[in-house]
């Protein structure tokens, strides 16, 4: 078995990201990070900020709260649902078409496509444009590498947002919604839900 590191294993961050995590200071200089790139204050213990240096979360902003999480995932929901029943009905998709011997599902299909391809571009482009949808930047809080605390790269936020998305449109609608983000309430140490886990990204508070 080879012991090389996957590809793109050691992919670092851009000097110039706001976001990415500094070295350890020297021993008897200041810790680097004195705030977050909001103008924030970062918090102690657990859920970040932390001083350890085999905590990942050190020097990170603290872990977004998760009832925050949730609305703002509900309120990224609302403007592209929005955006894709207005699409589903210009293309005329319907929810289903009834007859007297059965129940046509094409339609759904159909309309189950749209709403998978505009949320997951809606969530990959914005998460790693700047780590936050619009309910996340209206609400605080941004998704970050677990690792280095920069923002996404394009894999890891099509990674989280298909893990998030596809299942939501063609089978398990807001059950699934419900279970991958509602994780992050009973996820320890980092807060994450399944999305995260499968994208190695937690979410942080930027206020």
């Amino acid at each position: 078995m080879s012991s090389e590191p996957p590809p793109g294993s050691d992919r670092q961050p851009p000097e110039d990201d706001p976001f990415r995590k500094q070295p350890p200071p020297a021993e008897g200089q200041p810790p680097p990070y004195q705030g977050s790139p909001y103008g924030g204050t970062p918090q102690g213990g657990p859920y970040g900020g932390g001083s350890s240096p085999t905590d990942p979360l050190a020097g990170m902003p603290p872990l977004a709260d998760s009832g925050k999480r949730t609305l703002a995932r509900i309120i990224d929901m609302i403007l592209v649902g929005a955006v894709v029943w207005l699409l589903s009905w210009g293309f005329g998709f319907n929810d289903y078409d009834m007859d007297t011997d059965r129940i046509e599902y094409a339609d759904t299909v159909g309309q189950s496509f749209v709403a998978v391809v505009l949320y997951m571009a809606y969530d990959t482009y914005l998460i790693t444009k700047t780590g936050q949808t619009l309910g996340k930047k209206w609400l605080g809080m941004r998704v970050a590498n677990l690792d280095n605390g920069a923002t996404p790269s394009v894999q890891s936020a099509l990674t989280r947002s298909a893990v998030l998305w596809i299942p939501f449109a063609f089978c398990c609608a807001c059950i699934w919604t419900a279970i991958s983000g509602g994780w992050s309430y009973f996820d320890r140490p980092y807060k994450q839900g399944l999305h995260d886990k499968a994208a190695k990204t937690v979410v942080v508070s930027t206020t």
